[in-house]
């Protein structure tokens, strides 16, 4: 059996001493993309139906707008301490990141991405969360094993990304394929819905107001660490 990671820790760490937080994030995904379609071709017509089932949607309309207050919430942290939103802009704005799980590739490569910037982050006075449906159990050795220096939150039974209509079926057949190469869904998530969620960014003013988001009805791929920057660059004014 072929794990569904086989590609994502050799293209982590490719390239010799290049420095991976200098290649795009976008070339990243790219790049994973095209090696795991190689090794893994089922999984590019069970992916592309799935996008293609969720491109009915209106991304637009997916999640909070820009302008509009991000839904509190409480969540535990990989130690089972609760962070909520209010504690997170206590002293500036947050980057609020929804990712899959982690067992998820890019979903990993993008968190990475996202440590390589957090001292920038830092400098411009906001925090950073990432929020998965997996227990705390799992996103505490995701988190060590990847060096994540913010914290990873649980949203048992996916609860606040449902209620910010984030939330997605994977249906039939990606259900069976996930099966095939190990990543147990029902064990991660304590249930057998097999929802996850959109893999989505919401900048957060400390007014509570979204200041930019993205929401990507296609998760492989995701909003580009300097974009997120450059947006809280402009609230730094």
């Amino acid at each position: 059996m072929k794990s569904l990671n086989s590609g994502a820790e050799p293209l982590a760490k490719s390239g010799g001493d290049r420095d991976i937080s200098k290649v795009p994030l976008a070339s990243q995904l790219s790049a994973y993309r095209a090696r795991s379609g190689r090794d893994r071709p089922e999984f590019v017509k069970a992916y592309d139906d799935l996008v293609a089932r969720l491109s009915t949607l209106d991304r637009a309309e997916v999640g909070p707008k820009v302008g509009e207050p991000l839904p509190s919430f409480q969540l535990p942290d990989e130690s089972g301490r609760l962070v909520s939103l209010a504690s997170l802009l206590e002293t500036g704005p947050a980057v609020i990141s929804f990712n899959r799980g982690h067992w998820c590739p890019y979903c990993k490569l993008e968190l990475r991405a996202l440590a390589a910037i957090h001292d920038r982050i830092r400098r411009l006075g906001a925090r950073v969360v990432s929020i998965m449906p997996d227990s705390a159990t799992l996103t505490a050795d995701f988190a060590k094993k990847n060096d994540l220096p913010f914290p990873v939150l649980s949203d048992i039974d996916l609860g606040y990304s449902l209620s910010l209509g984030l939330i997605f079926w994977v249906g039939v057949e990606v259900q069976r394929l996930y099966q095939d190469v190990g990543v147990d869904l029902e064990k991660y998530h304590g249930n057998a819905g097999y929802f996850l969620p959109m893999a989505a960014k919401f900048i957060v003013g400390q007014d509570g107001l979204v200041k930019a988001r993205q929401v990507n009805l296609e998760f492989r791929e995701r909003m580009e660490p300097e974009v997120i920057v450059a947006a809280l660059e402009r609230l730094r004014g």
